[in-house]
């Protein structure tokens, strides 16, 4: 299921508040090469994968935010092995994006936002 134009948009602007905070623990992903594929799962119940860094009900926001890796989501078979080249050649580079993960009433999705 692909995200409609018009939802991508209103899940832009409520992730917004967080960029910085996904910025600077992007940059420290990537400075310590602790993975190569970061994802930011973002979900407004629990979620078992990543490591939580923002919590929806300490911040302003509608999102918790956990930080997980390519490497996660193999281990966990949230990505299954035969699906890794398709999602290598889809990932955007992390300089210029940030990979989410997004769990919704939609279901979940994988979405490119710009890091600025």
């Amino acid at each position: 299921m692909q995200i409609s134009t018009e939802k991508f948009l209103v899940l832009q602007e409520e992730l917004k508040v967080y960029r910085k905070a996904l910025n600077q623990a992007l940059d420290i992903i990537l400075e310590k090469g602790i993975t190569p594929y970061p994802i930011f799962i973002a979900h407004q119940d629990s979620f078992e994968a990543g490591i939580p860094i923002i919590n929806r009900y300490d911040v302003t926001g509608n999102w918790s935010i956990n930080v997980s890796s390519l490497e996660e989501f193999l281990q966990k078979k949230l990505i299954l092995s035969h699906k890794v080249k398709a999602f290598k050649s889809t990932y955007k580079p992390v300089e210029d994006f940030i990979c989410f993960f997004v769990l919704s009433e939609l279901g979940a999705q994988f979405v490119f936002m710009p890091r600025v």
